[in-house]
């Protein structure tokens, strides 16, 4: 009898235990809800650097960043996604032969200033264009995540045989396309400066990758010079991004190198044109997407608040280690505000500023100028975006 009230205590003790094993299983293993999953847009850009794309990388440095506000327009059942780019060159003879001529820059990163740093350091040198090979190595090398409702884009851009290498391209399309990547093709097409995109064995080839992909094809004139349009509210925009950047303070051992980063691609944007950098400018305004709270102490207090307690004296910005706690604290935080109220003067000037350019644009519609490798991305993402449900909010 005393065996079998011993079992009955036992097996009670066991299956409160296994009860409570269970609930925190479920409780740690459960998705997060829809308002705390933030949803990715992931892009890998694929630049081929042989000789004859300098135009090309010139068109990229150019739009990047209204590539990237083009993003920042886009919501997830009204949050923002988390914008991240990875950058590939391939055709390049400074590569080896073993890596079949491509290097993977970047890896997958929301890491902004790095994408401009790397991609203003590109060099053109010949080589053989391997484009299976390239898109193999992004589907495979990348991090993607494995969200369904998150957006996943290659865009590959060159201009010889898409058949070059050893890897069929329908081969690395058919990788990419299980990892649910969609692969878009943009040939730089030397007769498209005449107006008339080439029908010939190469262009169709092209085609046929955007195809299979299930993304989007683009013939464009990569030595065309993209048009800039100035407005009357760059001035404004480019004043308040000086003031923007005083609100920075970085911190740990990447602090002043990045900060110091950010400034150079602040004077690399200008160096293609006002235009450019303003458009970094506005980049910069927004918060979701220019995120830098690994080295930025005020993105870093946003989301921590107790990070003042957590840094050693040694990793704060020189300005701040005689202060106290509370000093610190106090300095974070009117600095914090300062920022917020200058993102929300720029993200007003912008949209003044995106309403003038479209206004213009639609007057020289008819001048004749095709698609450059920034207006192809840009329009083929909205479109994406739009299939899996995701918002345009100007």
């Amino acid at each position: 009898m005393l065996e079998f009230k011993l079992y009955l205590i036992k097996g009670f003790t066991m299956s409160k235990m296994l009860y409570a094993l269970l609930l925190a299983l479920f409780f740690t293993i459960s998705p997060l809800s829809a308002d705390e999953k933030t949803q990715k847009i992931q892009v890998a850009l694929l630049l081929d650097t042989s000789n004859s794309m300098d135009g090309l990388i010139d068109q990229a440095k150019t739009r990047l960043w209204d590539i990237v506000n083009t993003l920042s327009t886009l919501k997830y059942q009204g949050k923002t996604p988390q914008i991240e780019i990875s950058l590939f060159e391939y055709g390049n003879n400074s590569l080896s032969v073993e890596s079949n001529y491509i290097r993977q820059v970047t890896p997958m990163t929301s890491d902004l200033d790095l994408i401009s740093e790397m991609l203003f350091g590109l060099r053109t040198n010949g080589g053989s264009e391997y484009c299976g090979a390239v898109i193999q190595s992004a589907a495979t090398k990348i991090d993607w995540s494995t969200d369904k409702n998150d957006i996943h884009l290659i865009y590959i851009a060159g201009n010889e045989e898409f058949t070059q290498g050893k890897i069929p391209y329908q081969e690395a399309i058919a990788t990419a396309l299980s990892k649910d990547i969609f692969v878009n093709t943009i040939y730089c097409d030397n007769n498209s400066r005449n107006g008339k995109p080439s029908d010939d064995p190469i262009s169709r080839t092209w085609k046929d990758g955007a195809k299979l992909g299930q993304g989007k094809y683009f013939s464009i004139n990569s030595d065309r010079k993209v048009r800039q349009i100035a407005t009357p509210f760059d001035d404004q925009i480019s004043a308040k991004n000086s003031l923007l950047n005083k609100t920075y303070m970085g911190y740990g051992h990447e602090g002043s190198s990045k900060l110091e980063a950010q400034s150079v691609q602040d004077s690399n944007a200008f160096s293609i044109s006002k235009e450019v950098a303003v458009s970094r400018s506005v980049s910069k305004a927004n918060s979701k997407v220019y995120d830098n709270a690994s080295w930025d102490l005020v993105d870093r207090y946003t989301k921590d608040k107790e990070i003042v307690k957590k840094l050693e004296k040694k990793d704060l910005p020189a300005e701040l280690q005689t202060k106290s706690k509370e000093e610190i604290q106090s300095i974070i935080e009117a600095k914090k505000i300062e920022r917020e109220t200058l993102q929300k003067e720029i993200n007003a000037l912008a949209k003044q500023r995106q309403a003038y350019i479209e206004d213009e644009a639609k007057k020289t519609q008819k001048d004749g100028a095709g698609d450059d490798l920034g207006k192809a991305i840009n329009e083929s993402i909205i479109g994406f975006a739009k299939a899996k449900n995701y918002n345009v909010e100007k």
